[in-house]
């Protein structure tokens, strides 16, 4: 038997090459770096029994039946057993010969771009050898019902997974089919929904290990008829459905599921107390984004296999048992976010033993952070918006791994311990909304992604970079009381979310600013700027490079291990805006990008390079000491949701171009000096006129197109002035030209009149 096999990346060109090789009857060539099209020639290698070409760069239609000589598509496959193409790029429809081969066993074309109606029918001629068939992941529709499948004897595995369009139809009444699934995945299919309320197919099959039906819809309760006592299931999905009900009764053990994922349902209930006897071998647990109450039972610490536990996002009270930190040798993750759990931190425990990612975050625990705090592996610790107190003393914790520390929303008190900076690894650190006092370590180089210590009272001048400022991306320390100036903001190169509003910053706004060319939010409102504005800011592009892969950081942290794979999404920012403040979750960076200047003392006038700003949504330069008029560059501003200019000296009209702003939500120029008509055109017409406010001599248009004179001037009764109102000097100028042309033509019309002209 001649074996060719390779698993490192060849050349391109030897794959045609190897049909040379007539005697091949294995061809394993997955993982490797082939591209163009399918070789049509492979299929002319008589004793070809499997061939990989799995993970490649192949692209293209597969040959069908009509593209190949009947000799070479039958005969030369006659001893074709496996063919396995998935993740590549091919295109166009599964060939329908391919499921005729006389002994093809295992087909998977999972993961590439197939479409067109599924290739079996109730007419199909299938090979009876067929056990598996795997073409998850493409774009193929129709429908296929299971019925046509009642030949296949031997068929042990379906994967169909991730085919939106094509209709699946499993209960067939009064059909029992004659093959036992081993696999049936149907994750995001269209299918019946009734499936699991009207088991008439899977009640048949008594020996699935590997049961996927998640993302359907389903309805109906909770299939605890699956857990017999003959089960043999060891991997149970059906997360992101509708089932309602608990998982109260379930009366056999179940010796062999070791994952069970039911998040984004609608079960309620409590844990079952006995829930250790009836999964003895879990290992995966996600019972999460569910309607569960009640405790945790302190049975659950019996099942020593438990690796991965995901109560997060139910109504959980009391406390989290202690030996859930201790008695989980095997336990990697850990969340119970956002319920009503309570008790000391970590159960009072200080070893956080094998966790690589804990998350407690949303509950009421209460008291301090041990001082001694250990876990060699953990990558994340998320404790925000609990009730923790005390001064956070790290000196002691042993956490040479650590990538996230998120402790906002405590009540933690004292100053920012300097051995913080000893978390060489940290990318996230969040202090924020604590009531954290003194001033921030001034010699820290750990490479960090985001910085978020909004809302403490820290002080201090930070006229220099905060930590290593080559890596931030997110920099928000807004509410506090720093002071000096903002010069170093121009060394956070790669920085898109920069928030130092509400400080006691002061001094210009420097030049340097426009170099970050990755800016998506400026928040420098609320403090003691002066000074004009660099006109150099109308050429920061605003659009943040969204789709650049080096800047995946910006959405979420993700790290690989050798056993080992997660991520920590950013959680939220604030950003004030149409005259309120929201709060943007991890898409942030392309769903919001804005400048918020206000409530500074900046001055001059606002330069006109800004109306390049056209990805910029908001705007806000109210409250500062802008002079001159408003630039007419403003009405580029294409992508504009909210400006907000009032509030300083601005004089002169409001320019025309501003009726250009489709988008425009909220707008105010209120408390300026503006003068002439208010625009009624385009979104300037739907505004009140509080946006106007406070412009005396600003006025609206009437019917007929006309500025509505403004109040009676008052005029001192010893000065004869007349207004110098530019409309009145146009109406008395017509007025004069009418009436001596009226006199004209009455005289050469009135016969002593054309006698006087006559004479003169």
């Amino acid at each position: 038997m001649f074996i060719l096999e390779f698993v490192l990346p060849v050349n391109i060109m030897l794959l045609p090459c190897i049909t040379a090789f007539k005697s091949i009857r294995n061809l394993k060539l997955r993982k490797n770096q082939f591209s163009g099209s399918f070789p049509a020639s492979l299929f002319a290698l008589p004793h070809l029994k499997s061939l990989d070409l799995s993970y490649n760069n192949l692209s293209g239609a597969l040959p069908t039946g009509q593209d190949l000589p009947i000799f070479t598509a039958f005969e030369s496959l006659q001893n074709l057993r496996e063919m396995y193409l998935s993740s590549n790029q091919f295109i166009g429809n599964i060939p329908t010969f391919l499921f005729s081969l006389p002994h093809i066993e295992q087909l998977n074309l999972s993961t590439n771009y197939f479409e067109g109606p599924f290739p079996i029918n109730p007419s199909s001629d299938l090979s009876l050898s067929l056990k598996s068939l795997r073409f998850s992941q493409n774009n193929l529709s129709g429908r296929l019902a299971f019925v046509w499948l009642g030949n296949l004897t031997k068929l042990e595995e379906i994967d169909l997974s991730g085919n939106a369009k094509l209709v699946i139809d499993v209960n067939i009444p009064g059909w029992t089919p004659p093959f036992q699934l081993k696999q049936l995945l149907l994750c995001g299919c269209d299918l019946d929904k009734n499936i699991i309320s009207r088991p008439e197919f899977l009640g048949t099959q008594r020996h699935l290990k590997v049961l996927d039906l998640s993302n359907n819809n389903l309805s109906g309760s909770m299939p605890n008829w699956l857990f017999t006592k003959e089960a043999t299931l060891q991997d149970l999905n059906l997360r992101n459905n509708s089932p309602t009900g608990s998982l109260d009764p379930i009366w056999h053990t179940q010796s062999s599921l070791s994952h069970i994922d039911i998040h984004m349902n609608h079960v309620t209930g409590e844990l079952p107390a006995n829930l250790s006897s009836m999964f003895p071998v879990l290992y995966d647990l996600d019972f999460s984004i569910n309607d569960l109450f009640g405790h945790i039972p302190t049975s659950m610490c019996e099942i020593s296999s438990i690796g991965y536990l995901d109560l997060s996002n139910n109504k959980l009270s009391g406390e989290v048992p202690a030996c859930v930190f201790t008695n989980y040798p095997e336990l990697s993750v850990l969340k119970v976010s956002n319920n009503k759990l309570g008790g000391p931190i970590f159960g009072g425990m200080n070893n956080l033993s094998n966790i690589y990612e804990l998350r407690l975050d949303g509950n009421k625990f209460k008291g301090t952070l041990p001082h001694d705090l250990a876990g060699k592996l953990v990558r994340v610790i998320d404790l925000h918006d609990n009730q923790l107190s005390g001064e956070l003393n790290v000196s002691f914790w042993n956490m040479s791994y650590l990538r996230v520390l998120n402790l906002a929303g405590n009540r933690i008190t004292g100053k920012i311990d300097q051995h913080i900076c000893g978390f060489t690894e940290i990318h996230l650190l969040d202090l924020s909304r604590n009531n954290l006092t003194g001033s921030v370590p001034n010699s820290c180089f750990i490479v960090l992604n985001f910085l978020n210590l909004t809302g403490n009272s820290l002080s201090g001048d930070i006229s220099f970079p905060l930590f290593n400022t080559s890596s931030l991306i997110a920099l928000d320390i807004r509410h506090n009381q720093f002071m000096g100036n903002v010069n170093w903001v121009g060394y956070l190169e790669n920085i898109r979310l920069l928030s130092l509003g509400g400080n006691k910053f002061e001094g210009q706004i420097t030049p340097n600013l426009c170099r970050l060319m990755y800016l998506r939010i400026i928040d420098l409102s609320h403090n003691k700027l002066s000074g004009s504005l660099p006109a150099c800011i109308g050429n920061i592009s605003f659009k943040g490079d969204t789709n650049d892969q080096f800047f995946q950081p910006a959405n979420e942290i993700t790290w690989v291990s050798d056993d080992y794979t997660t991520s920590y999404e950013l959680m939220y920012f604030t950003f004030a805006t149409k005259g309120n403040f929201y709060t943007y979750g991890r898409s942030f960076f392309v769903s919001m990008s804005g400048i918020d200047l206000s409530a500074n003392m900046l001055d001059g006038e606002i330069p006109w390079e800004l109306g390049n700003l056209n990805h910029v949504k908001s705007l806000n330069l109210s409250y500062n000491l802008f002079v001159g008029p408003i630039p007419t560059t403003f009405g580029s501003l294409k992508d504009i949701e909210s400006l907000d200019l009032s509030h300083n000296k601005l004089s002169g009209p409001i320019p025309w171009q501003l009726t250009q702003l489709s988008s425009l939500g909220v707008f105010s120029v209120a408390y300026n000096n503006l003068s002439g008509c208010i625009p009624n055109s385009g979104q300037l017409g739907s505004f009140s006129m509080d946006s106007y406010v406070a412009n005396t001599d600003l006025h609206n248009i009437t019917q007929g197109n006309m500025c509505a004179p403004g109040p009676d001037p008052v005029v001192e009764e010893d000065v004869g002035e007349v207004p110098s109102d530019p409309v009145l000097y146009i109406v008395t100028a017509a007025s004069f030209v009418l009436a001596f042309w009226a006199s004209v033509a009455f005289s050469f019309c009135h016969p002593h009149g054309r006698t006087i002209i006559l004479k003169l």
